[in-house]
């Protein structure tokens, strides 16, 4: 099983990163194979309105991972009430439909307010959802995330340590029940 894990912020030095790495390793302990996307990478010449058309070549890495990918396990923070901006690019480059459509997605959401980007984890589901996705629906918040994080990257409180691993576990199992309902990768 191919998992993606995608950090949601191409901010330097970002928590979502840090805690992103460790479900990664959560992941890879689990038995899946993982890729993680950072979207500190994405090329800037995503921001031309010609790359709607025509994408650039340093791009593909991505989109490629997300096309290979079994399921997709995205953790956003919340700016200004809301998903990144880098994030929103990152999807609205993605090839329309096969990107989404019926793969396996899970969300985890982390700020440094109390509602642990609950609002983007609902835009993001929206989205998702309107793109056919399958959408697991154990989502984690990460309220308060400078202080959350212990120095392994994971969260230090129990419940949301304990969350966050059942959360890895039944999305993996999540992906294995519905990969007979996804459509064949193009060879």
């Amino acid at each position: 099983m191919h998992i993606v894990v995608i950090s949601g912020t191409n901010r330097a030095g970002s928590q979502t990163l840090r805690l992103a790495r460790s479900v990664a390793r959560a992941h890879e302990e689990g038995g899946a194979q993982v890729t993680l996307l950072d979207l500190r990478d994405l090329p800037h010449a995503l921001l031309d309105a010609e790359a709607y058309a025509t994408k650039p070549p340093a791009f593909a890495p991505f989109a490629d991972a997300v096309l290979a990918a079994d399921g997709l396990h995205l953790l956003t923070p919340e700016y200004n009430g809301g998903v990144p901006g880098a994030l929103k690019l990152f999807i609205d480059h993605l090839k329309f439909p096969a990107s989404f459509e019926k793969r396996p997605v899970a969300f985890v959401g982390l700020s440094a307010g109390r509602w642990g980007a609950l609002r983007p984890v609902e835009q993001l589901q929206g989205i998702f959802g309107y793109r056919n996705a399958f959408v697991f629906p154990e989502r984690v918040f990460v309220p308060g995330v400078e202080q959350a994080l212990g120095p392994d990257d994971w969260p230090s409180d129990p419940l949301t340590a304990r969350l966050l691993r059942q959360q890895v576990s039944g999305f993996q199992a999540f992906c294995a029940a519905v990969a007979p309902l996804r459509p064949p990768r193009p060879a």
